[in-house]
């Protein structure tokens, strides 16, 4: 797939509790998302923390990630740029990121 090429988002509103719920249940996915709750991440630096990972695992996880509505990855020149969609995540489920990454650090 081309860098440049848009990829499908599902609206805020048709995201379900429970596809996010499942996309943060693997350990994998949950790792990337605490990466990125710090700011957005070029696609390169996502999961730099296990660099072992083959690129088409890699490339599952974000997919799941994107679909489940937790993460926009978009078209940056020749890179993609991956962040959080935190603030939707939080308006329409108050609290969850804060408890999953909570709970995932202790």
């Amino acid at each position: 797939m081309p860098a440049n090429q848009e990829l499908p988002h599902p609206d805020i509103a048709d995201v379900a509790l429970t596809d996010v719920l499942f996309a943060l249940s693997d350990p994998a996915r949950l790792q990337i998302v605490r990466d990125l709750s710090s700011g957005p991440l070029e696609m390169a630096q996502c999961g730099a923390t296990n660099p072992t990972l083959p690129k088409s695992t890699k490339s599952h996880l974000m997919k799941v990630l994107r679909e489940a509505g937790v993460i926009r990855n978009e078209p940056r020149g020749r890179e993609r740029l991956v962040s959080l969609r935190r603030e939707e995540l939080d308006a329409t489920f108050p609290g969850l990121l804060d408890s999953v990454l909570g709970a995932s650090r202790g």
